[in-house]
């Protein structure tokens, strides 16, 4: 009987399977609150709430994309399954 994986092994999966996603997610809730918390401070201009709010949102990005930039590193030199030759090449030249 196979053991079900792991919790974080199955957020893992998710996030290789939906890098995108997940950097869009973290962005748009950096964003978010970022900006709660900068309209929290009533000593700030508008202006100045919404360019922190960005630059914060542009390093949790940065933070996401080298978190991504790990997993894909991981997943290609620490495979579980080794690859056959079938994987390895995008198609077969031998002679039928």
């Amino acid at each position: 009987m196979a053991e079900a994986p792991s919790k974080i092994e199955s957020i893992r999966k998710w996030v290789v399977e939906h890098k995108l996603r997940t950097v869009g997610c973290l962005w748009l809730s950096g964003i978010t609150g970022s900006i709660a918390y900068n309209w929290s401070q009533p000593n700030m201009k508008t202006s100045v709430k919404i360019i922190h709010a960005r630059l914060h949102a542009q390093a949790l990005t940065l933070a996401a994309l080298a978190g991504a930039a790990m997993v894909e590193y991981y997943d290609h030199h620490f495979e579980t399954a080794p690859k056959t030759d079938n994987q390895l090449l995008p198609h077969s030249h031998k002679d039928h």
